[in-house]
This record gives C-alpha cells, sequence and structure tokens, in this order.
C-alpha cells in the first residue's frame, strides 16, 4: 500500500487508535519505537514495532464481516517474521491498561 494511503489513514484514525498512540507514542512503551499506519507490503499495519517483530491491529465492528480477510492480513504479517495482537476498539476504549499489559508481555 501507498505512503499517501497511510498518511490519510493517519489524519483519520479512530478514536481507539487515538488512545492507542498516546500510549504508544514517543517510546513510552519499554522505551521501543512504534509505527502508526505503517505501510507493509499490501497492507498497512496499524502499529508495528519493528525491533520486537510486532504488530498491534485495533479493530472495529466493520471487522467483524471481514474475518477471511483479516486471516489473511495477519498471515501476511506472520510470514514476514511478525506476531500480531488484535484487540478491538471497544476493549481500547474501556480497558486501555488491560491492552498495554497484553502488548507488554508479548514484547518479553
Amino acid at each position: 500500500m501507498s505512503n499517501s494511503a497511510a498518511r490519510k489513514l493517519r489524519k483519520n484514525q479512530t478514536e481507539a487508535e487515538k488512545k492507542l498512540w498516546k500510549v504508544l507514542r514517543n517510546k513510552q512503551l519499554e522505551g521501543l519505537k512504534f509505527r502508526r499506519q505503517f505501510p507493509f507490503g499490501r497492507y498497512v499495519a496499524d502499529f508495528v514495532c519493528h525491533e520486537k517483530k510486532l504488530v498491534v491491529e485495533v479493530d472495529g465492528g466493520q471487522h467483524a464481516n471481514q474475518g477471511l480477510e483479516d486471516k489473511k492480513r495477519t498471515k501476511f504479517f506472520e510470514e514476514e517474521g511478525y506476531q500480531v495482537l488484535r484487540f478491538w476498539n471497544n476493549e481500547v476504549l474501556v480497558n486501555i491498561e488491560g491492552v498495554m499489559e497484553i502488548i507488554s508481555i508479548n514484547i518479553k
């Protein structure tokens, strides 16, 4: 996917993506650099930490009907050697501490 498409996604983040970015940006999580809406092959990863080979995806309601496409995305990232964590928007909005704990456990 192109950089311009990723740039457009960065400008139109969901509330959940904005909330998660606030706690991932500027190396706030264990000193690790995360990128948001990062072009990755033919996809754009919501958040990626190259150092730990981790992709974090935040899924809204539209993903309930995109199971097959999400599986393809996950398979692609995994084939590139990345672990994928998926969270629903609602999880991020109501339990950011729990989401951060899961991310922290998976980057060790």
